[in-house]
């Protein structure tokens, strides 16, 4: 029996938050800036592996994931006070349902380009890439 994605997620958020808390522990200097580059550089593609390789379908692994950038957000001591949106709005990185939300959009527009330039092609060069027709 395969694994359920609650428990592939559980890993890479276990590990992404690991990251953060070396962040967190390791730099006294907590400039946002500095900080956002070494979110973007340790934690992020441990989140991004899993939105690409497991999209989350449930709301709860949805939240699971998020939680990690939360937490980011929360190191900056003068926006504890505002809400989690308006804190990634002043530091600048995207949720990661918006992240995932424009992978999905990015591999269809590339499908779709790609279909329109192999029917094109087809339609002037028939003899190379024969008939389009798929039924037959």
């Amino acid at each position: 029996m395969g694994r359920l994605p609650g428990s592939v997620l559980r890993p890479m958020h276990a590990k992404a938050n690991q990251m953060l808390g070396l962040v967190k522990r390791t730099i006294r200097y907590r400039h946002p800036k500095v900080l956002i580059n070494l979110y973007k550089t340790l934690v992020t593609p441990h989140l991004e592996y899993s939105m690409s390789a497991w999209n989350p379908h449930y709301q709860k692994d949805n939240i699971l994931l998020e939680r990690v950038q939360h937490r980011l957000t929360r190191l900056f001591k003068d926006l504890r006070n505002l809400s989690y949106d308006d804190r990634l709005e002043r530091l600048g990185p995207w949720s990661l349902e918006e992240k995932r939300n424009r992978c999905v959009l990015t591999k269809v527009f590339k499908m779709v380009g790609e279909t329109v330039v192999r029917c094109l092609v087809a339609g002037i060069f028939p003899e190379v890439y024969g008939e389009l027709n798929t039924r037959t």
